[in-house]
C-alpha cells in the first residue's frame, strides 16, 4: 500500500503502447467503493472480487496494478503464475505522508503501524512472487518508470540491482 502501484503501472503501460488496467478501480467501478464493499461484505468478499478481477485483467493483458493484499488470495496467486510481477516497496519514512488521510480499510484503525504490521506479514509472498523489485522511497517517479519499461524490455527475470531492505512492501 502506498508504493506507487497505480502511478508507476500507468506511466509504464504509456511507455510500452500497453493498456493498464488498474484492478482496485475495475472492482470500485463494478461493485462501488471498496471500504464499502469492506464494511458490507468483509475481507474475503472483496478478496474474491479481486481475484475474478485479476484474473480477467490478465486475459486481457498489458500492464496490470493489484492490489496490495491481492497476493494473499490462493487463486490470485494461481492466476498470477506466467506473469512478469515487479514488486514496488516504499519505506515506513516515505509512505507516512502518502497514506496520511487514506480510506484504505485496512488502516482505518492503525495508521502507519497497521500498514508496517500488512507489510512484514506480506513480504515473504513478495519476495516469492516478485521477478523484479524497485524501491519508490526516495526515487522520483518517473526514474522508477524508466528502470521498470528496462528491466521489461530486457527481459530480466530475475532480480532487478535495486532490490531495497525489507523496510516496506506494496
Amino acid at each position: 500500500m502506498g508504493a506507487g502501484k497505480s502511478s508507476v503501472g500507468k506511466r509504464v503501460a504509456k511507455a510500452l503502447g500497453m493498456p493498464f488496467t488498474d484492478t482496485d478501480r475495475v472492482i470500485a467501478r463494478e461493485h462501488g467503493p471498496i471500504p464499502g464493499i469492506f464494511a458490507d461484505r468483509g475481507e474475503p468478499a472483496f478478496r474474491e472480487l479481486e481475484a475474478t478481477a485479476v484474473r480477467a485483467a490478465l486475459s486481457t493483458g498489458g500492464v496490470i496494478a493489484v492490489g496490495g493484499g491481492a497476493v494473499t488470495h490462493p487463486a490470485t496467486r494461481e492466476a498470477m503464475v506466467g506473469a512478469r510481477i515487479v514488486l514496488l516497496t516504499v519505506s515506513p519514512e516515505a509512505v507516512a505522508a502518502r497514506i496520511a488521510g487514506s480510506d484504505r480499510p485496512l488502516l482505518a484503525n492503525g495508521g502507519l503501524d497497521a500498514w508496517q504490521t500488512i507489510a512484514d506479514e506480506r513480504a515473504a509472498t513478495y519476495a516469492e512472487l516478485a521477478h523484479a523489485v524497485f524501491d519508490t522511497s526516495r526515487r522520483p517517479m518517473s526514474h522508477v518508470v524508466d528502470d521498470v519499461v528496462a528491466w521489461l524490455r530486457d527481459g530480466d527475470r530475475q532480480d532487478s540491482t535495486d532490490t531495497p531492505t525489507s523496510e516496506g512492501t506494496a
